[in-house]
């Protein structure tokens, strides 16, 4: 077991993929975005210059071409840099790679991994901070991953890549120089939950970095007598239910932290789930603190006023326990 800061074990993961499978190629971007991590990737470019693409700024046809390569026999990993850019490249993604296999009758697979940073960074403003997973969760045929921690970042990530269906990788800048634990070999199947803190009294489901902010919410209400369990899915798709249930059922108060819009976002739609399947033990109403439904702003106050912060995840779980 290493201590690894999150960009180390997913330029490590990066490197691992690229040497036991030569099928794997990276194409466009820096797999980092605009972090000053970004210079690392550098020495895989150099090591595999015939594997490594680095292609003009066109999402719809890069996308189309990784797509296209995943049906003949390759697995691509495709950096889209920021998640607002997967707009430019939506049919590709979502008519295309993600209904392929359907549209074959079986016949065709795309292994294609999209990855993509997603979120509020800091300045990103309207047109750079979109996070697209809850319109990607409205697209079936498409797995959707979003790691919180260095050893996530690194199973997960090996296991995208080895699955036979068109996967999304989202990925956050502020999750980049947070240190973990990472064990020399480790495989996170996709669809499987995480408890990243056990406590009695409070659910907290987040995602991404908002898990790192329930964790801190959680540390800093312990010193109050609240226990507050943090669930992480890992995976939007598939979707981990039953770890979720037992954790509400457990606690009995669910808040669910995650950084898209408060409208038809992931947030919403885990709320939907729990009720849907666990109404009955519900002690009160599912709180939910997302992203507030405006564009995001350029200016860093209002862009930390309409983001879930740990200020508004800590009012929830109070709330919660009202």
């Amino acid at each position: 077991m290493r201590q690894l800061a999150y960009h180390e074990a997913k330029l490590e993961a990066l490197r691992e993929l690229m040497e036991e499978d030569d099928r794997v190629h990276l194409i466009g971007g820096t797999f980092f975005s605009l972090s000053p991590h970004r210079l690392k990737f550098a020495a895989i470019e150099d090591a595999y210059p015939d594997r490594v693409a680095a292609p003009p700024i066109s999402e719809l046809g890069f996308c189309g071409l990784a797509t296209g390569a995943a049906m003949a026999g390759l697995r691509p990993v495709v950096d889209l840099t920021t998640g607002s850019f997967l707009f430019e490249a939506w049919p590709q993604v979502c008519n295309e790679a993600a209904n392929v296999l359907y549209m074959s009758g079986g016949q065709v697979r795309a292994p294609v991994v999209f990855h993509m940073l997603h979120g509020l960074r800091g300045g990103g403003a309207a047109q750079h901070s979109a996070s697209p997973q809850a319109m990607l969760w409205n697209c079936p045929g498409l797995e959707i991953v979003l790691p919180s921690s260095p050893r996530d970042v690194k199973g997960l990530l090996k296991s995208a890549v080895a699955s036979d269906n068109p996967t999304v990788f989202i990925d956050h800048s502020g999750l980049f120089d947070i240190e973990g634990a990472v064990p020399e070999a480790d495989h996170i199947p996709l669809g499987q939950a995480d408890v990243k803190r056990h406590g009695a009294d409070v659910t907290v489901i987040g995602t991404s970095f908002t898990v790192q902010r329930a964790l801190a919410v959680a540390e800093t209400l312990a010193s109050e007598g609240i226990g507050v369990e943090v669930v992480d899915p890992r995976t939007l798709v598939p979707f981990d239910l039953d770890t979720v249930m037992a954790s509400v059922e457990k606690t009995g108060r669910v808040v669910v932290v995650d950084e898209t819009h408060q409208s038809c976002g992931v947030a919403a739609e885990i709320a939907a789930r729990i009720v849907e399947s666990g109404f009955d033990k519900l002690k009160g109403p599912i709180r939910r603190v997302s992203t507030l439904d405006v564009p995001v702003p350029y200016s860093p106050p209002l862009e930390a006023h309409i983001g879930p912060s740990e200020e508004r995840i800590t009012r929830a779980v109070r709330e919660s326990l009202e």
